[in-house]
């Protein structure tokens, strides 16, 4: 009798080739055993060399040789692929400060399967599936920590060696929604995550971000681990710096009214709004990294000032401070476009305008479309996502999910729409190309003049370009005058 039926497309195929000896492993099982089947697959043959399984499955698809020398090859079948890999034994290079990379890999196609599941890093991963008969191999316990929600170390000895490892346990704790063994934490306090690249920190806290209900508990449990504090001192910072608890009710399990709680409870409140605002997943990473940084600058800003009769902290130029520091780290993690889309340009621009609906929101009676028009083009026309961020914001003072905009994120996307303000409209009417066309030359006269006529047709001086032309002859004339 089978332990699970696990599906997919080219599973008979792995199975005609290579009959009891195929499995399933990793991820896949976890998700099966959890009834999530999972659309990723990867693949582990016992009992056959390398060249064996190329010459197999060569005639099959198209195989790529680039991870040859650790045991794995990619295969593509109808523009599937797969990774194959044979078993294999991981040990430690010797280095002062490791990096993912720095491991010995050791492919043996003899080697027991169990020997390839210890080396990996929990138990409720540590799980294979036999294709030909749906037998479970686990001889971890994995599948019980899969039932019990909960991340336990298949070696705990192993655990060490390898330092991404502790981002993938807030990682795998933000998106699964499992409890983390305490054991865990007591090992990761003591590894040096200084060697890990930036490409792999980013990967992982892409993932806490865009996979996570809730990304505050991948946020938490890297702060539980010490990544925090190694990896993102900006936001360690922010578990330090309290905020005025009559403006910031919000509290964390213990009564503290951080910095860090607000921030955690804002990229909660983004995520749901992602959600029902439908936005893709290039957008909703430049709004969840906007939530996590939009506060970076309150640390440094923080002062006691006596308002409203009492003692009170606040934060003057936060917002401005907050843009300075997530450009540099922006730019220490390397972080510029993601699938075509300039986070290193947005998630500055929306951190410095974050406050700037408030003042639209509290003049709403007699704000203009200028005030509007201002702003629409400070954010590079982002209008929405500025919105989103000023709404999640407000929501980041309750731990309830909303479940649709507030009055004031309403009332403000409502009015850019009646304004007929959006990116499309804010584009400069005038270019200079219109300018050379009456007799100026290209260079810096040519600049102010531009610039001035941008100026005048977001304070609503114009609204088409004939009227905008007129407006350039005005301007040369006067110059020449």
């Amino acid at each position: 009798m089978p332990d699970f039926k696990a599906e997919f497309r080219d599973k008979s195929l792995f199975v005609r080739l290579f009959g009891r000896n195929v499995y399933a492993v990793g991820g896949f099982v976890r998700d099966l055993v959890m009834d999530k089947p999972s659309a990723e697959v990867d693949i582990l043959v016992t009992g056959f060399p390398l060249d064996e399984i190329i010459r197999r499955i060569k005639p099959h698809g198209r195989v790529d040789l680039v991870g040859r020398s650790f045991g794995i090859i990619k295969f593509t079948v109808r523009k599937k692929t797969y990774d194959v890999a044979l078993p294999r034994t991981d040990s430690a290079a010797d280095q002062p400060a490791r990096r993912h990379r720095d491991f010995l890999i050791t492919a043996d196609p003899a080697l027991p399967i169990e020997k390839d599941l210890e080396r990996r890093d929990f138990r409720c991963n540590s799980m294979a599936l036999r294709l030909a008969d749906g037998a479970l191999i686990d001889p971890f316990g994995g599948r019980e920590d899969v039932e019990a929600r909960r991340i336990r170390l298949t070696n705990r000895r192993a655990f060490p060696e390898d330092p991404l490892r502790v981002l993938r346990v807030a990682r795998f704790s933000s998106v699964l929604g499992f409890a983390v063994d305490p054991e865990i934490y007591d090992i990761a306090k003591e590894i040096d995550l200084r060697g890990l690249s930036v490409e792999r920190i980013n990967e992982e806290m892409f993932k806490i971000l865009l996979l996570s209900k809730c990304p505050s508990v991948g946020l938490e449990e890297l702060f539980k681990l010490g990544a925090l504090k190694q990896l993102f001192p900006e936001l360690y910072r922010l578990t330090l710096s309290i905020q005025d608890s009559l403006f910031h009710p919000e509290k964390d399990d213990f009564g503290h009214h951080s910095v860090w709680h607000h921030t955690r409870l804002t990229a909660d409140q983004a995520t749901a709004i992602a959600g029902f605002a439908g936005l893709g997943r290039e957008k909703k990473l430049c709004l969840l990294l906007a939530a996590l940084y939009h506060d970076a600058g309150k640390p440094a800003t923080a002062h006691w000032e006596y308002k409203r009769g009492r003692m009170a902290i606040t934060n003057n130029g936060h917002d401005l401070a907050s843009e300075r520091i997530v450009r540099k780290v922006l730019g220490r993690f390397r972080i510029f476009s993601w699938n075509g889309y300039n986070l290193r340009k947005m998630v500055p621009l929306l951190i410095r305008s974050h406050h700037r609906l408030s003042e639209l929101w509290l003049n709403r009676e007699s704000v203009t479309k200028k005030a509007f028009n201002r702003l629409a083009a400070e954010t590079q026309g982002e209008i929405e996502l500025l919105v989103y961020l000023d709404a999640a914001d407000r929501a980041g003072r309750k731990e309830r999910l909303v479940k649709s905009l507030d009055r004031q994120g309403k009332w403000l996307l409502r009015r850019f729409e009646e304004l007929n303000v959006s990116g499309e409209t804010i584009k400069p009417l005038i270019l200079g190309r219109d300018l050379i066309r009456l007799g100026v030359p290209p260079g810096p006269a040519m600049g102010k003049i531009l610039k001035r006529l941008y100026g005048m047709q977001l304070d609503n001086s114009f609204e088409t370009k004939a009227q905008g032309v007129r407006a350039a002859e005005s301007l040369i004339k006067g110059k020449k005058a």
